[in-house]
């Protein structure tokens, strides 16, 4: 009697659990099964494995193969099982030593020639594998990815035929080589002449990682300014880089091992979809607000997004993930982003603009404004206005603004005196938390709720201005929380002002 045992991974979500396929080989009519919840393209594995084991030159079995993918309640998907397949069945036919496979992991699909292909979610797979101690053999194309994962031994083979010669001791298979980091040079905050105002509030946003509002007219430089925020923000961490790039990974669109350790910027058209947003499908696989996990979601055009979609951000901008639940499972992808929002503050988007020329009535505008629910934009700590610049200050020989470096620089001070302080940044902050680091002198406080009254906000709006004065005070490397990091705080809440934006 034929039995093997073969280590390999699956993918649900961003985890990678592990699977033990099993090779039996039995008396009977020849046939091959697969049993362990295998969805359709691994129960197709059975005549991709069957050509690449008889153009490798070996023997496929004439017997009764039965393959059991453990555990057996754990839907299995995609061609990543192809490998390990083909290697049980030679093990347990005696083709192959099966000694050998005891501290290996095995990941890949299988084309008819032998030919090992890429599959997606190598990065959980091989953090995985690394915690079990186990090697990971991976196809050629995936070698970059796997190495990412510190401590693990991976090699790469690019046939068959070469994990084969591995196994038996007759080929040593190279090591799996993560490539030259790129420079992360992208757009730079000198380019963004005047809005002094504006880009104030993104040194407070990246230093406290707060959620922005953009409102200006067509033009004036909303999207050139939230193209820059990831610029300011401090270098990601080693664990930080890792779980974005594991999202990215999982995606199904693909990672780029030379740029893991970027932060990621994401602008998605206004036309799509919430499940595009959150995620989803009858495979769960994250959506855009998980792709920006550590860094931006950008969503232009705010109120011509559609109601639905915009609603479902609700959730992850406080809690920081997102579960998607189908009737077979449940997946949960981390989503803790900033978003950067930019709207016009009319339908003709010019409502307040010096020349005079909007047309709009006073119910339009109030239709339009209303598209976006009062609900969302409470969670959305910084509301600034963007004006159009005069063009004397975008002559060519203007004066450029300050760089992102030396933004970056108050940004890191900022971030390191938080993390000294709570461990996270301020927009992180718990309720107790907020309580604890964000006092008031008793002047302030009844500034405060003096403010809160005028402005009817609600708990959370008030915890998000105690926050915001927070990180101006770490800003201005102060201990305790002034009258005038307060009063800053509370000017960026100018769309809780309801009409007063339209009138300005």
């Amino acid at each position: 009697m034929g039995l093997a045992l073969v280590h390999g991974r699956a993918r649900a979500g961003v985890r990678a659990p592990a699977v033990k396929v099993e090779v039996h080989l039995g008396g009977g009519l020849p046939s091959m099964s697969i049993v362990g919840l295998p969805e359709a393209a691994v129960r197709e594995a059975k005549d991709r494995v069957r050509a690449a084991i008889q153009c490798a030159q070996f023997e496929f079995p004439t017997r009764r193969i039965t393959v059991n993918l453990a555990p057996a309640d754990l839907p299995k998907g995609g061609g990543r099982f192809d490998l390990p397949i083909a290697l049980g069945i030679l093990a347990a036919s005696g083709q192959i030593p099966r000694e050998t496979l005891h501290d290996c992991e095995f990941i890949g699909e299988l084309g008819l020639t032998g030919e090992l292909r890429p599959v997606d979610g190598v990065l959980p797979a091989a953090l995985a594998a690394a915690r079990s101690g186990r090697r990971l053999v991976v196809p050629e194309a995936n070698g970059a990815e796997a190495a990412l994962a510190t401590g693990l031994e991976a090699v790469t083979a690019r046939t068959l035929l070469e994990v084969c010669a591995q196994l038996a001791g007759r080929k040593t298979l190279p090591a799996a080589v993560a490539p030259p980091q790129r420079p992360g040079d992208g757009p730079d905050m000198r380019d963004v002449r005047g809005q002094a105002q504006a880009r104030r509030a993104l040194e407070i946003a990246a230093s406290g990682g707060h959620h922005l509002l953009l409102v200006g007219p067509p033009g004036c430089g909303k999207t050139l300014l939230a193209s820059r925020l990831p610029g300011l923000l401090p270098e990601a961490d080693e664990a930080e880089a890792l779980e974005t790039a594991a999202i990215a990974s999982v995606s199904g669109r693909g990672l780029d091992p030379a740029c893991w350790r970027q932060r990621p910027f994401r602008a998605p058209h206004h036309t799509a979809s919430a499940v595009a947003l959150v995620g989803g499908g009858g495979e769960p696989r994250p959506g855009e607000i998980s792709l920006a996990h550590n860094g931006v979601l950008f969503l232009d055009e705010l109120p011509e997004w559609e109601r639905r979609a915009l609603e479902v951000l609700r959730e992850p901008l406080e809690s920081g993930v997102v579960t998607i639940s189908r009737a077979a499972r449940q997946s949960e992808f981390p989503a803790r982003f900033q978003l950067v929002a930019a709207m016009n503050p009319c339908p003709c988007g010019w409502a307040g603009d010096a020349s005079g020329r909007c047309r709009c009535h006073a119910d339009a505008i109030r239709r339009y404004r209303a598209r976006i629910s009062g609900p969302l934009l409470d969670r959305i700590d910084l509301h600034v206005e963007v004006p159009r610049l005069p063009p004397s200050e975008l002559r060519p020989d203007a004066p450029e603004g300050e760089s992102s470096a030396a933004i970056r620089e108050r940004v890191v001070r900022a971030r390191t005196i938080q993390h000294q302080r709570a461990g996270r940044p301020n927009a992180q902050l718990t309720q107790s938390e907020t309580m604890a680091w964000c006092r008031l002198g008793e002047r302030d406080q009844a500034l405060l709720e003096r403010a809160i009254d005028a402005l009817q906000l609600s708990a959370r709006s008030m915890h998000r201005i105690l926050r915001v004065a927070r990180t101006i005070a770490d800003l201005a490397d102060s201990p305790h929380i002034a009258t005038a990091h307060l009063t800053e705080a509370l000017g960026y809440r100018q769309a809780d002002r309801g009409g007063d934006l339209q009138a300005a």
